[in-house]
């Protein structure tokens, strides 16, 4: 049995604040439809593992009914520690070269419209794990041309060899989350740099993906910071955002800072798009993964770009519950 790992300064420090309470707003009804149902049997029969179970994601009811789920790779253990992940740091195991192909046999049991495929940072790898997530992609859509694939990646350094390795699997989305402002980017995400995670969008729109990023509220940034950031992903050609409630997850995670109200995700969703991003969503419960295929979607629609026809039934994807305009009433 592995030894629980000592607690940084860090997590020392952010365990003195207890956990907070969270605000009315910031719930969630279970609604289980009958194709949630029928996953979740097919999950639990086939022994399959995903993001969102694991996770204990509350938008599960919800997109599972749609068809749509979330799968990690690379491991349990991280090689980068940020102060808002319940992924652990450590030294990762071997890599696990069948992992795409079962996988993409998850996708193919579950019957997917939309899948989403994110992974720890493999820094110990000669290849960052570029590999690894470029052959996910690759297996699940051998195995399932009618399935869209959204790739949610570290930034590799911003190796170009990596990267382009990567970007040549061609996922309908390359997404790389921004998660934070300037101010707090380092205390919040020590190993990763906001320049750097710009340039990797910048690089997968220069490879002609459709990119999205994802910004997290509640961890000591401002309005306007949020707003000025929104701005440089814009620039830096992110397509899709978007931006959710941090949500504490252990003592040993930074506290949370304030809980912001559905009204201020409506006022940022607003000003996103008038910015011109092609796709966005916005709430407390929203998360960078959820409704991806319908903000896809959206995405080709508003670049006045076809569907791929095998894609075509992503067009028809549900409202979405935690949509803050949808909280609001």
């Amino acid at each position: 049995m592995t030894e629980p790992r000592k607690l940084l300064r860090l997590e020392v420090r952010n365990a003195q604040t207890p956990i907070e309470r969270k605000p009315d707003w910031i719930r969630t009804r279970a609604k289980m439809g009958p194709e949630y149902k029928e996953l979740k049997s097919l999950v639990r029969s086939g022994g399959l593992h995903t993001v969102c179970e694991e996770a204990g994601c509350p938008n599960i009811f919800e997109c599972w009914e749609d068809r749509e789920a979330t799968f990690l790779i690379g491991g349990e253990q991280c090689t980068r520690r940020c102060d808002f992940c319940q992924i652990d740091t450590g030294k990762p195991a071997d890599l696990d070269r069948d992992e795409p192909r079962r996988v993409a046999e998850s996708v193919q049991t579950m019957g997917l419209r939309y899948s989403t495929v994110t992974g720890v940072a493999r820094d110990d790898l000669p290849d960052g794990g570029a590999w690894l997530y470029a052959e996910t992609v690759r297996y699940i859509k051998e195995l399932n041309p009618a399935t869209g694939v959204e790739l949610l990646i570290p930034d590799f350094n911003a190796n170009p060899e990596q990267l382009s390795e990567v970007f040549s699997s061609r996922p309908e989305v390359l997404a790389h989350n921004l998660e934070t402002v300037p101010r707090v980017f380092r205390r919040i995400r020590p190993a990763f740099s906001y320049e750097r995670s710009l340039s990797v969008i910048t690089a997968a729109r220069e490879a002609q993906l459709v990119t999205k990023s994802n910004l997290i509220l509640g961890m000591g940034e401002t309005n306007d910071e949020i707003r000025e950031a929104l701005v440089a992903l814009h620039e830096a050609g992110c397509d899709i955002i978007t931006i959710t409630q941090y949500l504490r997850p252990s003592p040993r995670h930074h506290p949370v800072d304030r809980w912001v109200k559905p009204q201020e995700f409506v006022e940022l969703s607003e000003f996103a798009e008038g910015l011109g991003f092609a796709g966005m969503m916005a709430g407390p419960l929203v998360r960078s993964s959820y409704r991806a295929g319908r903000l896809y979607a959206q995405a080709m629609a508003h670049h006045g770009r076809p569907l791929p026809a095998a894609l075509e039934h992503l067009a028809s994807a549900g409202s979405a519950r935690q949509e803050a305009i949808n909280l609001i009433g």
